[in-house]
């Protein structure tokens, strides 16, 4: 299997880095210093994708990445999001808001080149599609940012086969950004697809799972309280347990592959189809490791079949998102299940 793959213009490794967590979603972040570890430390073991985006630490992100990678800016393909991001209320709390329009995605812009202290972002996505605004528009203001030399490639998170469509009769998309794992395979109905017929490459985040298949979380009342999976209906503790069933097959494929569950995810993915991109996000230096190592298992037909047969929408208990998340998206969904 090729370690690198294309995206767009860009040749960038297998594997990318997602670099949310660092700051963002999972409770208490690591100190600076440990995230400035992890990022070093992915870049020298050769990946050369790194994705951040204005929402995460409403802002901190970005400035972590830009005060850790400036310096090597040239060795890496550089991806952040807007049109997703904080307003401070007049309580003075920081509230999520998405804004896809065009004098909006231009502030949001402008302020993501000066937090990763560069002069130009290579992949620039829209984070959520505001549905108030036509996609053609947000797309359009997008695309005077790259006549402007401020963005060079154009993409999209969380949207529909249609609305891919719709955006790149606009700008060229260049690559789609959505949840895929063994989990979540929405982008299997109709997105992955999509994705192929206009060239796009498909950035795969959570790959796994949120943790869940790297066989490391088992007590979901053990995540800290503001821990993005507590609301998630598949984090919820008796649909978690229900879950957690599915595991003990998976392992035991793992081990007979001659990897990590986690790698084996990550395999999957790589496997299923050239334009498919994994980001993993992590904290540790070993397990930045251990998803980079991905890249070299390799899977047979048989055993990409039976990963599919233990782990999919059919058995996977929960919705990935609660009702307003869900609202947030335009992803299509599977049919709800009888679990």
């Amino acid at each position: 299997m090729q370690t690198t793959r294309a995206i767009g213009p860009f040749t960038v490794s297998a594997i990318g880095l997602g670099c949310m967590n660092l700051s963002h979603a999972y409770g208490v972040p690591p100190s600076p210093e440990q995230a400035e570890r992890v990022l070093l430390a992915a870049l020298d073991a050769g990946v050369t994708l790194f994705d951040t985006a204005a929402l995460y630490g409403f802002g901190a992100n970005e400035e972590l990445v830009g005060r850790v990678l400036a310096p090597h800016r040239s060795r890496f393909t550089l991806a952040s999001k807007g049109g997703l991001g904080g307003v401070r209320g007049e309580d003075g709390v920081l509230r999520r808001v998405i804004d896809g329009r065009p004098e909006a995605l231009r502030q949001s812009c402008e302020d993501s080149l000066r937090r990763l202290k560069t002069d130009v972002i290579d992949l620039y996505y829209l984070h959520r599609w505001d549905k108030k605004v036509p996609i053609e528009d947000s797309v359009g203001a997008m695309a005077d940012l790259v006549r402007q030399g401020k963005v060079r490639t154009l993409g999209l998170s969380e949207v529909s086969a249609a609305t891919i469509r719709k955006a790149h009769a606009v700008h060229p998309i260049t690559a789609v950004q959505t949840e895929y794992s063994l989990w979540t395979r929405n982008p299997e109905i109709a997105v992955l697809e999509a994705c192929r017929e206009i060239g796009a490459s498909f950035v795969a985040f959570s790959p796994l799972a949120r943790g869940f298949l790297t066989d490391t979380l088992h007590d979901v009342g053990a995540l800290d309280a503001k821990d993005i999976r507590r609301p998630m209906p598949r984090f919820a503790p008796e649909n978690y347990a229900a879950n957690l069933k599915l595991l003990p097959a998976y392992k035991a494929l793992a081990t007979e592959v001659g990897c990590t569950p986690a790698q084996l995810a990550l395999a999957w993915l790589l496997h299923k189809a050239p334009h498919i991109v994994p980001i993993p996000g992590t904290t540790q230096l070993d397990h930045l490791h251990e998803d980079i190592g991905a890249a070299d298992v390799r899977l047979t037909p048989a055993q990409m079949a039976q990963l599919e047969t233990l782990i999919g929408e059919h058995n996977v208990v929960g919705p990935r998102y609660a009702p307003q998340a869900t609202g947030e998206v335009d992803t299509e969904n599977f049919a709800p299940s009888a679990g």
